[in-house]
């Protein structure tokens, strides 16, 4: 039988993990140097969300796996991550945009899985990583609207990711097996609960940039169950290489 509390925390240890990757691909290349540093903060913030919730995972697979083994050694059809995060980094509206989609979520998620949930361990982590999630969605929220409400170009390219992400949008919100478990046993969240206070901060901020964009189109779904994009295969080959290439390495 599958365990369902490790393939829900997976899911969201996956999440955070695969979008703190791509925020690092920024190091370095920011538009300016103080979101550069933005960035590479929120990147950091999420891996250690990450941690905590593989750390957590390790214990309840009963496996002696550590949360290295979790993030190097699966292989991506192993990654229940949902496609949103692994998208390109684009330029940096098409990264604004993905982050406030992803932010948006995680910030009602741990809200509510402080509410409701019966899981020691996943109240803590939650309580935690509450505080980081809600700088970001501010930070992400309000890029939003100065590129939304800036030049023409800078409306153009946010108008381009939204067109490009939206479909995306949806998946983090669409109950798997293990988010319908969850529920059912009372460690999880209502993803409907979720889905409504989401839709509404996402639905305020397009506005206010004056986007043609929508959550009720085509939704693109699979990367709960191992189904992803072709571009999981290039974050994983980078990010799990010196694992693989040198089994055990410590510094």
């Amino acid at each position: 039988m599958e365990n369902q509390l490790f393939n829900y925390i997976i899911q969201h240890a996956d999440n955070c993990l695969i979008l703190s990757h791509r925020l690092s691909e920024w190091c370095g290349h920011g538009p300016v140097l103080e979101q550069d540093i933005a960035m590479t903060n929120i990147s950091l913030d999420l891996l250690g969300q990450a941690r905590m919730l593989y750390d957590y995972a390790a214990k309840v697979q009963g496996e002696g796996k550590t949360e290295d083994d979790l993030a190097y050694l699966r292989d991506a059809w192993d990654f229940k991550n949902v496609q949103l995060v692994e998208m390109p980094n684009g330029d940096f509206g098409q990264t604004i945009m993905r982050q406030f989609l992803f932010d948006t979520f995680n910030v009602t998620f741990y809200r509510e899985l402080m509410e409701v949930s019966n899981d020691a361990e996943l109240i803590a982590i939650a309580d935690k990583s509450l505080k980081e999630a809600q700088y970001h969605l501010k930070w992400s929220s309000e890029w939003m609207l100065r590129l939304g409400q800036g030049t023409e170009e800078s409306h153009t390219r946010l108008q381009n990711a939204a067109n490009l992400l939206m479909p995306y949008a949806n998946e983090v919100v669409i109950p798997s097996e293990a988010d319908k478990v969850a529920a059912e046993t009372g460690y999880g969240v209502d993803l409907n609960n979720v889905k409504a206070e989401r839709d509404q901060l996402i639905k305020e901020v397009i506005t206010e940039c004056e986007l043609d964009a929508s959550l009720d189109g085509f939704s693109h779904t699979g990367g709960k169950t191992g189904t992803h994009t072709e571009h999981l295969g290039y974050v994983l080959a980078e990010m799990q290489f010196l694992q693989r290439a040198y089994p055990g390495l410590e510094w």
